[in-house]
C-alpha cells in the first residue's frame, strides 16, 4: 500500500497493493494495522455505496457538522469519477481550497478525506458505483453542503456538461453563507 499527501493537509491518496494473475486480481482495500503504519487512525463504523446511471451526475459538496463530523475513505468500484475535497476549516491556510483526483475501477485509487472537509464527485462515465467508509454514523441533523460551482472555490470539474443534481445540491449555499463549525488547529 502506498499513501501520498496532497496539497490539502490530511487529504491522502491511498493506492492499495494489487496482486494479479491469470484469474484476475486481489487487493485489500482497508486493513487497520496497515493504515496505522501510515499514521492513519480512523475507526470506520459505516460503509456507504451509491450508484449513478448518467455521466455528469454530481453529488456534493457534502459534510457533517461537529459533533458528528465524518472522515471518509472513498473508492470507485465501477466506472470513473472525479472526486473532490474542499477545506472548510476556519483559520486554515488552505481554507476554501480544493483537491481533485480521478478514482476509477481501473486505477483502484482511494481518497481519504478527513473531518473538516466537504466532499463531492462527478461521474465521468455511465453506470458508476462509489463506495466509502465513514468514521461516524449518518446524522441528518448535522448534514451540510456547499454549492458545487461556488466561484470562490473554483473547482475545475473535468467535463463540461450541465450536471445532474439533486434538489438539495442544486440549492446548497455558497461557502461564505454555509453554516460551519470546523476550526483549524494547526
Amino acid at each position: 500500500m502506498k499513501v501520498m499527501k496532497t496539497n490539502l493537509e490530511g487529504v491522502l491518496i491511498v493506492e492499495p497493493a494489487v496482486f494479479g494473475d491469470h484469474r484476475g486480481w486481489f487487493m485489500e482495500t482497508y486493513t487497520k494495522s496497515k493504515f496505522l503504519e501510515h499514521g492513519i487512525d480512523q475507526d470506520f463504523v459505516q460503509d456507504n455505496q451509491s450508484y449513478s446511471a448518467v455521466k455528469g451526475t454530481l453529488r456534493g459538496l457534502h459534510f457533517q457538522l461537529n459533533p458528528k463530523a465524518q472522515s471518509k475513505l472513498v473508492r470507485c468500484t465501477r466506472g470513473s469519477i472525479f472526486d473532490v475535497a474542499v477545506d472548510i476549516r476556519q483559520g486554515s491556510p488552505s481554507y476554501g481550497k480544493w483537491f481533485g483526483l480521478e478514482l476509477s475501477a481501473e486505477n483502484k485509487k482511494q481518497l481519504l478525506i478527513p473531518k473538516g472537509f466537504a466532499h463531492g464527485f462527478m461521474t465521468l462515465t455511465e453506470d458508476v458505483e462509489v463506495q466509502y467508509k465513514c468514521d461516524e454514523l449518518y446524522a441528518p441533523e448535522c448534514d451540510g453542503g456547499i454549492l458545487w460551482n461556488d466561484p470562490d472555490i473554483g473547482i475545475e470539474w473535468p467535463i463540461d456538461v450541465v450536471p445532474v443534481l439533486s434538489a438539495k445540491d442544486e440549492n446548497a449555499p455558497l461557502l461564505k453563507d454555509a453554516k460551519l463549525n470546523f476550526v483549524y488547529n494547526g
